[in-house]
């Protein structure tokens, strides 16, 4: 019986072999997402025989399997509900919200997750979007599992405390619910979303009510909250993505980086180090990309995000397969977990932050912050001046604040370890109207004046200047006496001020 047990694993393995070589033949691709995943479910032992057959020949009929690609996967309805009982389970760090509704009418639910949800404060605020291309939805899984981590270890795990007490984490597990309940790329007007968004070379869709609902809600989301860093998660290949998206030479492939290229090639290998095997890809070095040097596309939403709404944001490939098996969700979430915290952590863990101020009365100023070198500013808030600027570690930057009505400053700082803390107070400009006086008044009156001098007058006025001299000094020695000898501005110790 041994040996008829031996004969039939055999079978097994050969048949199973012949199935591997036959799907090659159809799927080029198969090789290197089916046959690899195969492999790692067996190691991890979260497969059933089932699902590896099926996921071996889901690339060769794809379109007769999709009722048993859904399988698994949270339904629109699931999803809303997943969402809701998250809120209740971890009200004490969430707040549940929708940004609008999508063709057909779903909500855009998203979660937001701090130790002070829904209150305005000087942290930086980090967005995840999901499931953008409909037919890509492991984003909207990995992001509900991101969600209930953080609520189940934000008091146990270093990390998880970090970006839950510094940070305002918002994630939306699903920016097209219609396009996924279609199994389809685009929206339920068959529009691709990431291809609708203004864009810097190609000036179509400047009307904001000719754009899609749910292109529309993003946008209006930015301008809600000031997001300082973002990544949207899609599926297909195993890279991080970073700006440009296009070039101007809208004809060809090549690497066109945007101004903040060192920052966003750093932002971009935290997640691909972080990844299991993203950073070892043999396709993209690094296992990150410049998008034009990829492939150029135009309308895409994360220049959008970099060019008008001031935030970072990546474009993040996490899976060779647009739809892999359900079965294989937990095995990506693994994969991909440390890449998404450093991601968010990466916000506090870096780059250089603080408030501007008047030297006036020591109110905040909504001032602008650059670099130099870098032909980009970083708006302050409103309410607290506070900002928040991303930068790739290195020796030295010069940083540079400024206010219309304000002298600006500038400093230099090191971010060769760690963030650097740094508080502006400006001093308004000087007012001129003396100078302007003195200047409407000048070319008229000088001649008379010389006259008026040498005229018999000219004792009467001498004493009279003799007296206001006098009266003068006495007038400042006064003020000397009655004059603290410093003023000092109120409010919390800063690292560093200027």
């Amino acid at each position: 019986s041994s040996s008829s047990m031996v004969m039939n694993k055999n079978m097994n393995m050969n048949l199973l072999f012949f199935l591997v070589l036959f799907a090659s033949t159809i799927s080029p691709s198969f090789a290197k997402g089916s046959l690899q995943k195969t492999l790692v479910a067996s190691e991890v032992n979260k497969c059933s025989n089932a699902s590896l057959a099926r996921r071996l020949l889901e690339d060769e009929s794809r379109a007769q399997t999709s009722v048993d690609l859904a399988q698994g996967y949270m339904s629109n309805a699931d999803l809303e509900l997943a969402i809701k009982e998250f809120g209740q389970r971890c009200s004490n760090i969430s707040r549940i919200y929708s940004i609008g509704k999508s063709v057909n009418g779903v909500p855009l639910w998203a979660i937001e997750i701090s130790d002070k949800p829904g209150d305005e404060e000087t942290k930086p605020a980090f967005k995840y979007i999901g499931n953008v291309h409909g037919d890509e939805p492991v984003g909207r899984e990995l992001l509900i599992f991101l969600a209930n981590w953080l609520c189940d270890n934000h008091l146990k795990d270093p990390l998880a405390t970090l970006i839950v007490e510094n940070v305002h984490l918002h994630l939306l597990p699903s920016m097209n619910p219609d396009g996924f309940s279609l199994r389809k790329r685009g929206n339920a007007n068959n529009i691709d979303l990431n291809r609708d968004f203004p864009d810097q070379f190609f000036f179509i869709n400047d009307d904001e009510d000719s754009r899609q609902p749910e292109t529309r809600a993003i946008m209006n989301w930015l301008r809600d909250i000031r997001f300082t860093a973002s990544a949207t998660l899609h599926g297909g290949a195993l890279v991080a993505n970073y700006p440009w998206d296009g070039s101007e030479d809208k004809r060809w492939t090549k690497y066109y980086g945007c101004p903040d290229d060192d920052a966003f090639r750093f932002m971009a290998s935290i997640y691909s180090h972080s990844h299991y095997n993203m950073s070892s890809s043999k396709e993209f070095l690094g296992g990150i990309t410049n998008g034009a040097a990829w492939y150029p596309l135009y309308g895409g939403m994360q220049d959008w995000n970099y060019i008008h709404a001031g935030c970072f944001e990546l474009t993040l490939e996490i899976s060779d397969d647009k739809w892999p098996s359900a079965a294989e969700l937990p095995i990506l979430w693994r994969y991909n977990k440390m890449s998404m915290l450093n991601l968010v952590a990466s916000l506090v863990k870096t780059g250089v932050h603080g408030r501007i101020y008047s030297s006036g009365d020591g109110r905040p100023l909504p001032g602008s912050i650059t670099v130099g070198g870098i032909n980009y500013s970083v708006r302050a808030g409103k309410t607290f001046g506070d900002y928040h600027r991303l930068l790739a570690p290195r020796d030295k930057y010069q940083v540079v604040a400024t206010m219309p009505g304000y002298k600006s400053k500038n400093t230099t700082i090191w971010l060769d370890e760690g963030p650097v803390t740094l508080d502006f107070v400006l001093d308004p400009e000087v007012s001129h109207k003396w100078s302007v006086l003195q200047n409407v008044y000048d070319c008229n009156c000088k001649q008379e004046f010389v006259q008026f001098l040498g005229g018999a007058h000219l004792e009467v006025y001498f004493v009279l200047i003799v007296v206001l001299g006098f009266l003068f000094l006495l007038f400042q020695r006064r003020a000397k006496v009655k004059c603290s000898p410093s003023r000092q501005l109120t409010g919390p110790k800063r690292t560093v001020e200027v």
